[in-house]
């Protein structure tokens, strides 16, 4: 995998991300210290569309959820402990 520093990866951002997109990722460094790795992200769906409802049963939300912790939120902002 290459690395490259800070300067090059600015000056050859475009480039750089164009060989990420095509399956080369890299790592940028810092006075040789690796910082961070740039890969290619998954692609969405064909379409560009993501599909709703796909975790349908995975999850389940509370009947209360948008008042869960009302009281411990309000107490916080008063300053009560």
């Amino acid at each position: 995998m290459r690395t490259v520093n800070i300067h090059e990866a600015k000056t050859h951002l475009s480039r750089l991300i164009d060989q990420a997109v095509k399956g080369e990722p890299f790592v940028i460094a810092k006075a040789g210290k690796p910082l961070v790795k740039v890969t290619a992200l998954d692609a969405l769906p064909a379409g560009g569309k993501r599909k709703l409802g796909f975790m349908v049963g995975q999850i389940a939300v509370p009947d209360d959820f948008d008042v869960m912790g009302a009281t411990q939120i309000e107490r916080a902002f008063r300053g009560d402990t």
